[in-house]
């Protein structure tokens, strides 16, 4: 696997992750961030590549900040 594949899978997961805590079905927390369900959905299973603009809005959907979007949790 590629470095730029494993990050986008770990970056996903992440999404993902904050997404369910904070109660959000894709659906819901798409139209919260004015993006396409799919595209949340690529971006979770690691096979999209988000823009950093996509990744500010992301954030802001999650109500976090967006150095908070990267901190990765490596013992899972």
């Amino acid at each position: 696997m590629k470095a730029s594949d494993s990050i986008k899978v770990h970056l996903g997961q992440r999404v993902k992750l904050l997404r369910l805590q904070a109660g959000l079905s894709q659906e819901a927390f798409a139209d919260r961030c004015g993006l396409d369900r799919t595209y949340i959905s690529g971006i979770e299973r690691g096979v999209r590549n988000p823009t950093l603009e996509v990744l500010y809005i992301i954030a802001t959907g999650l109500s976090i900040d967006l150095p908070t979007l990267f901190v990765f949790d490596h013992s899972v």
